[in-house]
């Protein structure tokens, strides 16, 4: 049963567990509703359960005492706490859960080092917290609040992060090594255009999914076992200078506006495709010198003026390249790698297609082509850029490409 106060929570205890400072909850979970309720907790040393912070208690809660809750600590819709805090908790067990708790302005919890789970969800009044810093979690999401910093947070490794729409948070600095499972950044800082993302040490990841940053520095990036995707970003230059492969999945950058670089010297090698689309400034692709192989397809969409894959030998999937700029030039040098059902090597797997002056070439809306056709493509071919969508179009184009190749 739902235990609503601390006194019949504890009444069976037994004298072991007590003089141990092992409390027991029955039911799994006790509620708060008042601070006279949290300091009936100031005995345990050890809370095995869930601990609820009830709708109506605040303005202030502090849970001092208990260095350890296995379960979860929640405070849900909770439209009156103020701060949040404890001297001497260290361990959540499960969740750590603050989820439409509007005028929360403080969280204090100097001793917290470890959750399982991190889950704050519009806590829109917030600007600071206070933790150990937190060192050991698997999952955190922050989303919809007005803090400040996340300096609180010192993660050497976590499976997910996400991080989006909070609109105060300018800078995210982190010692973070490892990335089991994802990284989502969306609609950050001032505007949602303001977020600096310095990540020094990371060295793998599985998925990337960044969008509407102004910086994004991962120096020390190895391996991306899934897929690298940017999206609608504000920084002007990206390198990876020391990733070599992506194992899974894709890498993509789309509408990235002030993007006029984008630089992996020692990738080798992608195991789904790769989509450049609608980066406007981005005049110039030749910052991938030593890619050799791609899984799935390429797509290609800009103002490009010179294209250059100079390793490429291997793409499984199509490859489709359309310019609003003269790539002739460049058009030429695909054109060898081609099927040699178009007159080339065999080196392009799928179809292929490369054209120079479309007008559309950053749109691809209506249908048809508008542009002059290189050696090996021409512009008037239904399986060029006809009908695609940018974005989650062009993720769904390059994600069935990969799955007919996979077939």
């Amino acid at each position: 049963m739902l235990v609503k106060n601390l006194l019949p929570a504890f009444v069976a205890i037994g004298s072991a567990a007590a003089q141990s400072g092992t409390c027991s909850i029955s039911g799994g979970t006790t509620t708060i509703n008042s601070q006279a309720d949290a300091t009936g907790l100031a005995s345990c040393r050890t809370v095995r359960g869930s601990v609820v912070i009830g709708r109506n208690a605040g303005p202030s809660i502090d849970i001092s005492g208990p260095g350890e809750i296995t379960g979860d600590l929640s405070v849900v819709s909770n439209g009156n706490i103020e701060t949040l805090q404890s001297s001497d908790l260290a361990t959540i067990g499960g969740k750590f859960e603050l989820r439409n708790v509007t005028k929360l302005n403080s969280v204090s919890m100097a001793k917290l080092t470890a959750a399982k789970e991190i889950e704050w969800d519009t806590v829109t009044n917030i600007e600071s917290m206070t933790l150990g810093p937190l060192n050991k979690a698997d999952d955190i999401r922050i989303s919809i609040t007005s803090l400040r910093s996340l300096d609180s947070l010192d993660l050497g490794n976590v499976a997910n992060l996400k991080l989006d729409n909070n609109a105060r948070l300018s800078k995210f600095s982190s010692n973070l090594r490892t990335l089991s499972k994802n990284l989502v950044l969306a609609s950050n800082g001032i505007g949602g255009i303001g977020l600096e993302v310095e990540l020094p040490n990371l060295i793998w990841a599985v998925e990337l999914d960044i969008n509407n940053v102004t910086t994004f520095s991962v120096p020390s990036l190895k391996t991306v076992n899934g897929s690298a995707r940017f999206g609608s970003n504000f920084f002007q230059s990206f390198s990876a200078p020391n990733l070599t492969a992506t194992t899974s999945g894709d890498i993509s950058f789309i509408g990235n506006a002030k993007l006029t670089n984008a630089t992996f010297p020692k990738l080798e090698a992608i195991a789904g495709g790769l989509t450049i689309a609608n980066n406007t400034l981005l005049d110039e692709l030749t910052g991938f010198p030593k890619l050799k192989s791609i899984g799935g397809a390429i797509l290609l969409r800009g103002n490009f003026e010179s294209v250059e894959l100079p390793a490429l030998d291997n793409v499984r999937g199509t490859f489709d390249a359309s310019s609003s700029a003269d790539i002739s030039a460049s058009c030429e040098a695909f054109d060898k790698l081609a099927p040699q059902s178009q007159g080339g090597n065999g080196a392009i797997q799928g179809g292929y297609d490369c054209t120079s002056n479309n007008t559309q070439a950053n749109e691809d809306t209506d249908g048809s082509t508008s542009g002059d056709g290189g050696n090996g493509g021409g512009g008037d071919k239904d399986n060029g850029a006809a009908g695609m969508a940018l974005n989650t179009a062009l993720f769904a184009v390059i994600a069935l490409a990969g799955f007919a190749v996979a077939l």
